[in-house]
């Protein structure tokens, strides 16, 4: 069984999943909107941040955007709120709130 995991929906069936071990697709994590989840999310202060950039790297979901040697807001849509890039930023630039 080879399903093809783009084409799954909210509404698929467990005979519609793919087996377990198996490798459907690679390179399809940015395809789905897993930060739908979340219940609390990261708040980015600019004001109050040095663009140190230590909160990058430690992002388990990579959802701390940089360009040009600046970080940008947090990517949502992947977020999973669990609050790791607060604990890394040492000037208090972040900080979590609940999903409304």
């Amino acid at each position: 069984m080879s399903t093809d995991i783009r084409k799954l929906g909210v509404k698929a069936t467990w005979k519609e999943l793919t087996e377990g071990m198996v490798i459907a697709g690679a390179g399809t994590s940015k395809e789905f909107n897993t930060g739908e989840w979340s219940t609390d999310k990261p708040v980015f202060i600019e004001e109050k941040c040095k663009q140190c950039l230590l909160c990058t790297p430690v992002c388990p979901d990579s959802c701390i955007p940089v360009k040009d040697g600046k970080r940008g807001e947090f990517d949502y849509g992947h977020c999973k709120g669990c609050g790791i890039c607060v604990k890394a930023c040492p000037f208090g630039a972040i900080t979590m709130e609940g999903v409304e």
